[in-house]
């Protein structure tokens, strides 16, 4: 049996730190190292990485009389010749050359440290030393020459256009790269990074598919100093590929402008304002001023992209001033300059909840739209075949909930006249609507598709006048009618007390009696069920959530570019920590449904609850949410979503960045809470999230 030699142990450990024998990492004990016409492979065995030959540059700077320190605690490898210093980060491609001032680039492989050596490719280790370092393909012979002497090159010819070496940057910043006519064959992505000296960690601050275009950087409020700015730029699956490095300084100088108004304007409608800040904004209120009476109203939070809108009431015309007060990420205030205005509104009176031309065959509830107080309200009704009007309802002030009588049939038009404080009488345009008359029973109290589990209160809304109702279910299959009250009082409410027998799928409706005529109510879908139902059961334990979810994040964010400790909030706010994922109701089978997407999953469907609307009522409904056979597709369909979704391309634009992300997903309409995008932030700064999003190159 041979004997292993030393340096075949040393391969094999070399092939394991790099993760086994890879088809994309080779060390051949055929290569040679030769320094001066000389065979020193033993100072280390060159190693082949994807086609690129990684040479230990540690011992070559050493036999060249360099000075090298090697710190593991910040990890890097520090290597001056003749006056000339480089610092190295193990595991990464930052170079940093240091003489007279800084200089920063992106080495073509990263520097790697392999068995207690530190491996750099052939460029990096000719921009270190400055000798001439060439790759003899065929004899297999990597040669050092030290007497030729060679200048640092650039690894690519990406250049930052927008910024320039030492630039402190103040506030918004454009960032723009130039790249050769060839560009490179399977570039996808550029991502602008801002990285810390000291850690060479940092955030991506822009990032999009075209490569050249020019992108908008908000700086963070809290990065402050020396910084490193990225072009990087990256394939499909987020592997480097070219770039170039800058060093900046960070002294941004809050700035915040009031938009949508203009010094001395007179304004009379609504008034819409925004903001325009030069950093990122965590929120904005909106403070408004009556110059007049000294009264200040100060909004609530807003999203610092939207528009905040005010409808002022013609007692509030006068003399304002208005600004808007940004907040950063620690809540530190900053705010804009004020804009002086003239509030002028004209007396509005409208009628709401009915249009010009709608057929109205059901109730509808009437409101008055105005911007001055009144004292008297009156909904009318006037015919327009022959000019008669009817006063529907007059009371104070409110809405009024109007089912017209089979006798209001035709062609009407209605309006609201209102009384103000001085008694003045006021009337709306007419809006024409064309009544159909036809006699109507509504059952109210239950909503189609509802599943019944215990007593529901019925009642009855119709525009005749009822003699008696009766409340019938009939069997969804057969046809079973079944009667649940008999001959009741049209303004009595009806208790239905579902028993066991009744389970299954029925439809329920009211068929009411007047002049001895029948009217039957639509037929509404129920199911009555009285069997076990399963309530939300824990993904995980509470405790273990937050490292289940932010290892999930922090995988996605490296594959997508989306910000993990946004992703991380999302499903620790739609899960309440892991402990309330949908379950199916009926069976407990869990949808390990982290985000409470509808529809069916790679594990099909669970039946749990929703809500829904009819009749003006809200009821509790099944419906059905996707199910998935382990939480990583159900964290990989909620990316697909809003990497893929037509309505989450302006989240798209920013989701890099939790904050600007977090309030893109509300104007998006991911949540109906206007709390959400707060919600989110809140989590982020509580748990310290953004600590995910930190990214090397």
């Amino acid at each position: 049996m041979k004997k292993i030699s030393w340096s075949m142990i040393v391969l094999l450990m070399a092939l394991w730190i790099f993760g086994g024998f890879s088809s994309e990492v080779v060390a051949d004990s055929q290569i040679k190292l030769v320094l001066d016409e000389k065979d020193v492979t033993s100072l280390g065995m060159p190693i082949v990485e994807n086609d690129k030959v990684l040479v230990p540059i540690e011992s070559i700077a050493k036999k060249l009389g360099a000075k090298v320190v090697l710190n593991d605690k910040d990890n890097t490898i520090k290597i001056e010749k003749n006056g000339k210093l480089t610092i190295l980060k193990i595991n990464s491609h930052l170079v940093l050359y240091q003489n007279q001032e800084k200089t920063y680039d992106l080495s073509d492989i990263p520097t790697k440290r392999i068995n207690n050596r530190v491996f750099v490719s052939l460029d990096l280790c000719r921009n270190v030393l400055g000798v001439g370092v060439e790759w003899d393909k065929d004899n297999k012979i990597v040669r050092i020459d030290s007497s030729k002497k060679e200048d640092i090159r650039p690894f690519s010819d990406v250049k930052i256009l927008s910024v320039e070496t030492g630039q402190t940057i103040t506030g918004k910043t454009s960032l723009k790269i130039s790249l050769s006519e060839d560009g490179l064959n399977n570039a996808k992505e550029i991502k602008y990074l801002l990285l810390d000296p000291q850690t060479a960690k940092g955030f991506v601050v822009a990032r999009g598919k075209d490569l050249t275009a020019t992108y908008n950087w908000l700086p963070d409020l809290q990065e402050k100093g020396e910084r490193i700015l990225v072009a990087g730029i990256y394939d499909g699956n987020g592997n480097f590929l070219a770039g170039d490095a800058i060093l900046v300084n960070l002294d941004v100088v809050p700035e915040v402008y009031l938009t949508g108004i203009e010094e001395g304007k007179i304004l009379d409608d609504t008034v819409s304002i925004g903001t325009d800040a030069n950093f990122v904004a965590s929120y904005v209120k909106y403070e408004i001023t009556n110059l007049d009476t000294g009264k200040k109203t100060l909004s609530a939070e807003s999203d610092p992209q939207g528009m905040y809108k005010w409808t002022p009431m013609i007692k509030e015309n006068g003399n304002y001033s208005f600004r808007a007060i940004a907040y950063d990420s620690l809540d530190n205030s900053y705010s804009s300059e004020t804009i002086t205005v003239k509030i002028e509104v004209q007396q509005k009176l409208e009628l709401g909840g009915v249009s010009e031309g709608q057929t109205i065959d059901k109730p509808v509830v009437l409101s008055t739209l105005r911007n001055f107080d009144v004292s008297e309200t009156e909904y009318v009704l006037r015919d327009l075949n022959t000019g008669k009007e009817e006063s529907l309802k007059k009371f104070g002030y409110g809405n009024y909930r109007w089912f017209p009588e089979p006798e209001y049939s035709g062609p009407k038009e209605l309006l609201v006249r209102v009384k103000d404080t001085k008694e003045r009488t006021h009337e709306s345009e007419g809006i024409k609507v064309n009544v159909k008359g036809e006699p109507k029973i509504l059952l109210e109290g239950v909503g189609p598709k509802q599943v019944l589990t215990k007593d529901v209160q019925l009642k009855i809304t119709s525009n005749v006048k009822l003699d008696s109702v009766d409340y019938i279910l009939i069997k969804s299959n057969t046809g079973q009618k079944k009667i649940i009250a008999s001959k009741q009082s049209p303004s009595a409410i009806c208790t239905y007390t579902p028993v066991q027998k009744d389970a299954g799928n029925w439809s329920m409706k009211a068929i009411g009696m007047y002049d001895g005529k029948k009217i039957e109510s639509e037929e509404i879908p129920i199911r009555v069920y009285l069997g076990k139902i399963y309530g939300p059961k824990p993904i995980i334990e509470k405790d273990k959530f937050m490292g289940l979810a932010s290892d999930l994040a922090k995988k996605s964010w490296e594959k997508t570019g989306m910000s993990a400790a946004l992703q991380t909030a999302q499903a620790i706010l739609e899960t309440g920590w892991g402990q309330s994922a949908p379950v199916d109701k009926y069976s407990g089978k869990k949808s390990l449904n982290l985000f409470g997407i509808k529809g069916k999953g790679t594990a099909g469907s669970v039946t749990s609850n929703t809500w829904e609307v009819y009749n003006g009522k809200t009821f509790r409904v099944d419906a059905s949410f996707r199910a998935y056979n382990n939480v990583g597709e159900s964290w990989a369909d909620h990316k697909d979503l809003l990497l893929k979704g037509d309505r989450y391309e302006l989240f798209r634009e920013v989701m890099h960045n939790s904050t600007e992300g977090a309030w893109a997903l509300k104007r998006a309409g991911y949540a109906t809470d206007p709390q959400y995008a707060l919600k989110l932030m809140k989590l982020i700064k509580l748990y310290n999230l953004q600590e995910l999003d930190k990214i090397g190159i």
